[in-house]
């Protein structure tokens, strides 16, 4: 089982990474692969742009990641209530190529933030643009505090209700996966 997690956010030191690959490691038996969003860095999407440049190859390259998955684990950063530029630009162009940007992989999405929102305001956007998006939804977890509940030294959510909660969530994303390759 080979799964792709990564953050919807081009910061280097990310805390959605983190918990991103913290959970995908919860699932021992699979195959973890991650991306960097900085490795997309495309111009602002516009359909002019579209027609100068058709699909760059980075957006090309994204979708091929995702369709070598067989699951996803997306952690959202929360930006002014609302997805990354990053990602939403990303998001722009991959759906022109490939309209469900995430091929219709069960998906567990996740956001973290440092305060105590725990950056729900994103995780609902990602939530209803899921369908839109392609994902096949599992589950959802949203992680406030984060800094006082993940233990960096050992990359693990320490709070026992977060872990335990993150935990269930990627169980129940690997019984779809193998449901799914049933």
């Amino acid at each position: 089982m080979k799964i792709l997690a990564f953050a919807a956010s081009n910061h280097p030191q990310s805390i959605n990474q983190q918990l991103a690959l913290s959970t995908a490691r919860l699932l021992p038996q699979a195959k973890v692969e991650t991306l960097q969003l900085d490795d997309y860095d495309l111009p602002v999407y516009s359909e002019l742009r579209e027609q100068a440049l058709g699909v760059p190859a980075q957006v090309s390259a994204f979708l091929q990641r995702v369709a070598a998955a067989d699951g996803l684990i997306v952690a959202f950063a929360e930006h002014n209530g609302s997805f990354t530029a990053a990602f939403k630009n990303l998001y722009d162009w991959a759906s022109r190529a490939q309209r469900h940007i995430f091929q219709h992989k069960p998906a567990l999405f996740l956001a973290a933030a440092p305060g105590p929102g725990g950056a729900k305001s994103v995780l609902q956007a990602a939530v209803s643009a899921a369908p839109y998006m392609g994902a096949r939804l599992t589950g959802t977890v949203s992680v406030a505090n984060f800094h006082q509940v993940f233990d960096p030294q050992v990359q693990l959510v320490k709070d026992s209700a977060v872990f335990i909660q993150l935990q269930q969530a990627a169980l129940k994303l690997q019984q779809h996966i193998q449901q799914q390759a049933a």
